[in-house]
């Protein structure tokens, strides 16, 4: 079923079923704002501090700008703001500044189908992202397609920001994450609250503390650790996984192609975000992306796709909820 209306002044849309209840800001970003596992009435998804703020009139010029939490897609670049051949683009790409058409493919009783497109203004790409609630499955389907318009080989990076919070992240939420190695930056962003060890690099899941100490990154920490923290996860044996809350006996699940998003960011504001407008933030973050790096250090890296004149490419992605 889909059902239209408005969230803090913005239009909105819900996917739902009897299980399932999927919420979209089509004019901001296509923005996932809520992924609710109905029979519990549990939101997943992580909600800043601050909350959606009504539309400004203007677009937004930075990510964090308007940051209600929930679920990003990040295009044509992720992570921090650079410059690529001469033109800024923005941290976290532009793709989530920008409003998304709309168009409904079908609502019927056996499933609701609706597709999203943004044209690219920084470069020559049309993102599309179709999406699909079926009657019967706590399942949310993402068939995702980038078009590069131009007649010129263009070069991109890609990444989901999706983050949980603390309605489902309760005492004893693990995660399971088929990783080989992870990564953490230096420098760190918060350093006064930084629990991990800058400019590491080891087997996942052990990270080294600041203190010394070895840190389990499957066990997701509470608010009381007042840390704030992001680690790089690579060497995926496929593209899956899986978050639970013993507590709640839920557990969701993220399955993509590893090959095109071979890294997960792991973002973990456990109540140490510090800065603004993340100040108190609680949650974590799990993001798959194609690099770890921003688009001009993964096109010198060789680490940028590459996308040919008029040419296509396809990708798909699943998320589920499951009762335990």
């Amino acid at each position: 079923m889909l059902t239209r209306g408005r969230h803090h002044g913005h239009a909105a849309l819900w996917l739902e079923n009897d299980l399932l209840r999927v919420g979209l800001l089509p004019e901001k970003g296509a923005d996932i704002f809520e992924l609710t596992s109905r029979p519990e009435g549990v939101q997943l998804l992580m909600e800043s501090p601050s909350g959606l703020r009504p539309p400004s009139g203007r677009l937004p010029e930075d990510f964090l700008e308007n940051y209600e939490g929930g679920w990003q897609e990040l295009f044509p670049n992720h992570g921090d703001a650079c410059t690529f051949h001469g033109r800024m683009m923005p941290m976290h790409g532009e793709v989530a500044l920008l409003p998304w058409e709309a168009q409904v493919l079908e609502d019927n009783p056996q499933k609701t189908t609706v597709n999203f497109k943004v044209h690219c203004r920084k470069a020559p790409l049309v993102l599309e992202r179709t999406m699909r609630v079926r009657s019967d499955l706590a399942v949310l389907e993402i068939l995702s397609r980038v078009t590069n318009d131009s007649g010129e080989e263009c070069e991109f990076v890609w990444g989901h920001h999706l983050t949980f919070g603390e309605s489902f992240l309760r005492e004893g939420s693990t995660l399971d994450l088929p990783a080989e190695r992870l990564f953490t930056p230096d420098p760190v962003y918060e350093p006064a609250t930084a629990r991990l060890a800058p400019g590491q690099a080891g087997p996942w899941p052990w990270a080294l503390g600041r203190d010394g100490s070895p840190v389990d990154l499957r066990r997701i920490g509470r608010r009381e650790l007042h840390s704030h923290d992001d680690a790089y996860l690579t060497g995926l044996a496929r593209g899956h996984f899986s978050l639970t809350s013993p507590s709640l006996k839920l557990r969701f699940s993220l399955d993509w192609d590893a090959r095109l998003f071979p890294w997960v960011i792991l973002w973990q504001p456990y109540g140490g975000a510090e800065l603004p407008p993340l100040t108190g933030m609680y949650g974590v973050g799990i993001e798959p992306w194609s690099s770890r790096y921003p688009l001009d250090e993964a096109s010198r890296r060789g680490e940028a796709h590459r996308l040919a004149g008029h040419q296509s490419l396809e990708t798909r992605l699943a998320a589920s909820i499951e009762k335990l």
